[in-house]
């Protein structure tokens, strides 16, 4: 990465604009910045941070943001650094603006805030143009990081190499060290494998823990089932041989419940048997207990039917009666029924006569019937007069119905004569409004034809306008491009004219004793030409003149865009004429206005055609409608004439067919009524009769069947019926009798039951008494024994599930060893780690090994061969091992501490450690070649011969083309070093000033 310009604008101590040209002070290889205490020299190597990282090295963190800004600055101008730089093969350019606190252009008094603000161009060799890359913080910043491949720590220890910091790191402890390196090569992925194996260790210890805690909890439930057959091993969780001891344990305590069971199983069988014979012996008591009973219970239900053998032959003697008084209900139902029809018939033809009227009621059933013939035969002859009547109706519905026709004819009429009287005067309104809406419809068109033409000269002429503006914009710049392009051109013509002037020494620079010279061609070079202080080389030339090629180009492309500008404003001027604008707008504002109006009044055109053709259709159809209702009065006149003669004749045939009823319908209803109560009245009286007649009948048989049944009356065979109710509970109690009576003298005749009575009474209470112990004795040894079987069954389950819990677990135990092992060694604790190195201590000791390496070449030039740096693997107390840095002295031929070095070498030996640091980092960092370095400080402890020696070495760096900036206050320096960037302090503000570089 090679620098090549600075410019800051409003940052730290610079209130103004200041430039330093990296390009000027790297021809020189080495070149000085100095300047009084606080002028802010620091504050340029920040500067460069910034721009690269968008903050400031670690140490002045602090003064990130608006802090960066310089309190000379003035208000409106806004802080900003620029870099323009070579990484890569690539020349960017970066700019940042940190947040910046100016005052408000709006509104009330006050500040406002603007965030930051960040810009990446590139410069494209092919266009000789910058092209922008990209202003999100993000991506520049993964731009950046991405083509120096290195943190911004990294960067502030490689480029920016602070002496104070490495001459602590030479008298820092192993730990010190080890902070410093790991920032710097960023070992945080050994540290992450180192942390990713811990966790690993842990999760899996952890799972084997797990493991072990489940085999321990069901070697404690086996422990709990077998009880003291069993003894549990007296080790925790993740102790070797924890598996082994438990499943040993297990097969013990399988055995032994094994045995258990084969005892309580024995023990079992001789309670059952014992429990047999105890029951057989119980079973016999109690049967003859119930023996006994039974023969006792008989007797005494013997004697309680022999008590009540009075009721049960009263019993017997009413059921008689009631069989005997069965074969007399048939006639006692049928008399009941006769007797019931009588009194129904009798009570129907009493209402039926009432209806009748006085001369009717007390005929006999025959002059009924025959006076309900003769008003059935004068309800036959109506039906005539029903027609007649039907249609005297019909005709005057008919007749109503053609008055209305006639009445709704005249409305006709009426309206039709009304309406045709204004046709005329409607259809010359409706007409001048179609001929109104025409003529706004033409009107329309005519405007139309001028709206396109109008606004295309109105665009034109705002276009004109806009154009002007541009064109005297364009002109300003093209006059201002003419004179920047003059001015370079001025410029490099006085540089080369410069160059001219020293050409000789620049030739003479290149002579080599013993070669040709490329002017003259001899070899020996007595008094080749000196270059003067701030003679101008042929980069200075380079850079001049591309510069008036970039100014000419810029010129030339302003004056093609005014020369585009002005023919746009031609075209324009040329549509739109010489009108003003405004006037365009107002003369197309009026025409839009009329051609608005003429096609609203347009738009009624159709309307009016529909509401004419309309008004001609309802005339037409008035014209009709009168036209019909005029025939329809014809026709109706002859019709009512021919319903009047017979409406006539009809009113003379019902005035004699109704008599004195209203209508024919009421004289039916009357002969209807009074043949419908004679014809019921006569059924009555003859239904009255018949059922008199039964009755007579039934009160004969009842009396002869009661004779036959041997009852004196009919009554006392009806008093000796039992309902059913009675008849089942009579029933109930003589079956209850003679099957107790039958179950007595069975019981007492069996010959099991009488010997049981003359036999001693059964101990039933000490049969049970010697069962019941029996039986609680096969009950324990059952239980024992179904306690043994679940025991050795839950031992089995067990002890299976522990083995397959322990085949489960030996590949996690294994994986544990194997993970464990690893993080003991990668931790430095594991016994094979002879250092207790850790990975991450391993690896930062390799590149301090480089690093020693890289160093030392350096340090041995600065010390005369006599210093040497070397790395130590030993530890030093309880610190880490592997990053020991010792010197070796050439001329005792002795190893120490870099603590005993003094001051001035101390400096050298950092400064050869800063060199040998940023080598290392730089092929870390992916071989990014580092062509710019800054120095800070330390000088000034180095007498005359070691700090030319110190030069030396630094001016050799110029042989791998690099530059590099020596920060420093020692007097001496700005003698022997010819390029300078000093930094003037003054109460406006700093100001940067180059010397000895021809600028």
């Amino acid at each position: 990465m090679r620098l090549h310009r600075l410019d800051l604008t409003a940052f730290g101590p610079f209130g103004g604009c200041q430039s330093v040209d990296f390009d000027a002070l790297a021809a020189e290889g080495l070149f000085l910045l100095h300047g009084p205490t606080g002028a802010g020299k620091t504050s340029v190597l920040d500067a460069v941070c910034y721009a690269l990282y968008g903050a400031v090295p670690g140490a002045r963190q602090s003064g990130q943001g608006m802090n960066l800004r310089s309190d000379h600055a003035d208000g409106a101008t806004r802080t900003e650094v620029r870099l323009e730089f070579t990484v890569a093969g690539r020349r960017l350019e970066i700019t940042r603006q940190p947040p910046w606190e100016r005052p408000k252009k709006k509104g009330r008094p006050g500040t406002t805030v603007e965030k930051a603000q960040s810009g990446l161009r590139e410069y494209d060799a092919g266009t000789g143009s910058w092209k922008a890359l990209g202003r999100s913080h993000q991506e520049i910043g993964e731009e950046i990081a991405q083509l120096l491949g290195m943190s911004r720590e990294q960067f502030c220890q490689v480029v920016l190499l602070p002496q104070g910091d490495f001459a602590r790191f030479l008298r820092a402890d192993a730990e010190a060290r080890g902070r410093l390196l790991g920032r710097l090569f960023d070992t945080r992925r050994f540290a992450e494998v180192e942390k990713r194996l811990a966790e690993r260790r842990r999760t899996t210890e952890a799972r084997v823990r797990e493991g072990d805690a489940a085999l321990l909890a069901d070697a404690h439930r086996m422990q709990q089932e077998a009880g003291d057959a069993m003894p549990l091993p007296d080790l925790a969780p993740g102790v070797p041989g924890l598996a082994e001891a438990v499943l040993t344990a297990a097969a013990v305590a399988r055995s032994t419940a094994r045995e258990q069971l084969t005892v309580a199983r024995c023990r079992l069988t001789a309670a059952e048997s014992a429990q047999a014979t105890a029951g057989h012996i119980l079973d016999e008591a109690r049967e003859l207990a119930r023996l006994q009973r039974r023969f006792a219970e008989a007797r005494e239900r013997a004697a309680r039917l022999e008590a009540r053998a009075g009721d049960h032959d009263q019993d017997r003697a009413r059921m008689d009666r009631a069989r005997k008084a069965e074969t007399v209900a048939p006639a006692l139902d049928l008399r009941r029924a006769a007797e019931a029809g009588h009194r129904r018939a009798a009570g129907a033809d009493a209402r039926a006569r009432a209806q009748l009227p006085p001369s009717d009621a007390g005929s006999a059933a025959a002059d009924l019937a025959a006076a309900a013939r003769r008003a059935a035969e004068e309800l036959g002859g109506l039906e005539s007069a029903r027609r007649a009547e039907q249609r005297l109706t019909a005709l005057l519905t008919e007749r109503a119905g053609l008055d209305r026709q006639e009445r709704a004819d005249d409305d006709v009429i009426q309206d039709a004569d009304a309406w045709l009287a204004g046709w005329d005067t409607a259809r010359t309104a409706l007409q001048t409004r179609v001929d109104a809406a025409q003529e706004a419809a033409t009107r329309a068109e005519q405007l139309a034809e001028r709206r396109e033409p109008l606004r295309l000269r109105l665009a034109a002429a705002r276009m004109r306008d806009q154009l002007a503006g541009d064109t005297r914009e364009a002109q300003d710049r093209a006059s201002a491009s003419a004179g920047r392009a003059l001015r370079a051109h001025a410029h490099w013509l006085d540089l080369r004219e410069q160059r001219l002037d020293g050409i000789a020494a620049e030739l003479a620079e290149r002579l080599v004793p013993g070669e040709p010279c490329a002017v003259c061609g001899g070899t020996d070079h007595p008094a080749p030409a000196r270059k003067a202080a701030g003679q101008v080389d042929r980069q200075a030339e380079q850079q001049a003149l591309a510069a008036h090629r970039h100014a000419d180009e810029r010129r030339a492309e302003d004056e093609q865009r005014l020369g585009v500008v002005r023919e746009a404003l031609a075209a324009a001027t040329a549509e739109a004429g010489d009108t003003p604008t405004d006037l365009l707008a107002a003369e197309a504002d009026d025409l839009e206005r009329r051609y608005a109006q003429a096609r609203h009044e347009a738009s009624a055109l159709h309307g009016a055609h529909e509401e004419l053709r309309r008004a001609e259709r309802e005339r037409e159809q008035r014209l009709a409608e009168r036209q019909e209702a005029a025939v329809r009065a014809a026709s109706r006149l002859a019709r009512r004439d021919g319903l009047d003669r017979e409406k006539a004749e009809l009113e003379t045939e019902l005035t004699q067919a109704r008599g004195a009823a209203g209508s024919v319908a009421a004289r039916a209803a009357q002969l209807e009524r009074r043949a419908a109560l004679l014809t019921g009245a006569a059924d009555a009286a003859r239904a009255a009769a018949d059922a008199a007649e039964r009755l007579e009948e039934a009160d004969v048989r009842l009396a002869d069947a009661a004779v036959r049944a041997g009852f004196g009356t009919p009554q006392d065979a009806a008093a000796a019926l039992l309902d059913d109710a009675a008849h089942r509970d009579l029933q109930r109690r003589l079956d209850t009798w003679q099957a107790e009576e039958a179950a007595v003298r069975a019981v007492l005749a069996e010959a099991g039951t009488a010997d049981a009575a003359r036999r001693p009474p059964a101990d039933v209470a000490s049969a049970e008494a010697t069962a019941t112990a029996a039986g609680r004795r096969v009950r324990d040894a059952a239980s024992a024994c179904d306690a043994a079987a679940r025991r050795c069954t839950e031992l089995d389950r067990l002890a299976a599930r522990a083995a397959g819990g322990v085949r489960a677990l030996a590949p996690l135990r294994a994986e544990y060893e194997r993970v464990a092992r690893l993080a003991a060694l990668t931790a430095g604790t594991a016994a094979d780690n002879e250092r207790k190195m850790r990975l991450e201590s391993y690896v930062l000791a390799a590149r301090l090994e480089q690093v020693a390496a890289a160093a030392t070449t350096r340090l041995s030039r600065m010390s005369s061969g006599r210093y040497t740096l070397v790395h130590s693997d030993g530890r030093s107390g309880r610190g880490r091992s592997g990053l020991g840095l010792h010197v070796v002295d050439a001329w005792t031929g002795r190893e120490r501490d870099t603590a005993t070095l003094s001051g001035g070498e101390t400096f050298f030996a950092s400064l050869a450690l800063a060199l040998g640091l940023a080598d290392v980092v730089t092929d870390e960092a992916g071989g990014v070649r580092l062509d710019t370095l800054f120095v800070d400080e330390g000088f000034g402890s180095l007498d005359d011969q070691t700090l030319d020696e110190v030069l030396d070495v630094l001016d050799s760096l110029r042989e791998r083309d690099r530059s590099v900036g020596i920060v420093s206050h020692v007097p001496d320096l700005r003698r022997r070093v010819h390029a300078q960037l000093e930094v003037v302090k003054g109460r406006s503000g700093s100001a940067l000033r180059q010397r000895g570089t021809g600028g």
